[in-house]
């Protein structure tokens, strides 16, 4: 009986051993696989939204599959071309959902609609192309209010020189400074323009709700800047 309980005590210590052999080869394999590297799209510098993204902004960075999702993006062919839906950090992974080819470009319950000039009280300076805006109705009879819920994509924007407002590829400002907070900060600075025209991507209901507001002259519109953006979204 004790030769047999010596036994089994034996072959359960030995199980247990083999056990504890096996936990530590699978630990040690995982902390390999957490250490091996993906090559993941970063941009070389900053880059602000609704950039056309070009083969010398970017390149590959060196992440651990540890740190790796599915959303990142890992083949430069990828991202050339694509426009930014928000601005891209320095050497930060360039995720799939902050980029799309036809960003500026109405979707299929949309088309550009250009805001005449009359139906505009005021429209924030420093707009772009790619920004993102809210729409305000300023009534003369204190009906006052925000227009949409959501927010309306800007398609284009013109200074009163007919020139497309946009940040210059060259500039001098942005020379100056290192951070990307800084540097989004001056692109909006150099495009501090006075705004002559503005496009905006609507439905075909959102445009006659305006045009029946202020075609009668009695309201007009207050297009502002919003931080959206400049802020990921949540």
């Amino acid at each position: 009986m004790n030769r047999r309980r010596s036994l089994l005590i034996s072959l359960a210590a030995a199980v247990l051993a083999g056990l504890l052999v096996y936990g530590v080869y699978v630990l040690q394999v995982n902390q390999v696989e957490l250490q091996q590297t993906v090559q993941v799209v970063v941009p070389k510098d900053f880059i602000r939204a609704g950039t056309m993204i070009g083969g010398d902004m970017v390149e590959l960075r060196a992440f651990q599959k540890g740190s790796y999702t599915d959303s990142m993006i890992t083949d430069l062919k990828d991202v050339i071309g694509q426009e930014t839906l928000i601005p891209l950090g320095t050497q930060e992974p360039i995720l799939n959902w902050k980029v799309n080819k036809y960003h500026l470009l109405p979707n299929e319950n949309q088309a550009t609609f250009q805001i005449p000039k009359e139906y505009v009280l005021s429209v924030s300076n420093g707009i772009r192309a790619g920004d993102r805006v809210h729409v305000y109705v300023s009534a003369a009879d204190g009906s006052s209010r925000k227009l949409f819920d959501k927010e309306m994509t800007v398609a284009s924007v013109k200074s009163s020189a007919n020139v497309e407002i946009d940040n210059p590829k060259n500039s001098n400002l942005l020379s100056k400074v290192d951070g990307d907070t800084e540097k989004m900060y001056a692109s909006r600075l150099e495009a501090n323009g006075a705004i002559d025209q503005i496009n905006l991507n609507l439905s075909e209901d959102e445009w006659l709700e305006i045009d029946r507001l202020c075609s009668t002259k009695k309201a007009k519109l207050v297009i502002a800047f919003s931080s959206s953006s400049i802020l990921v979204p949540q």
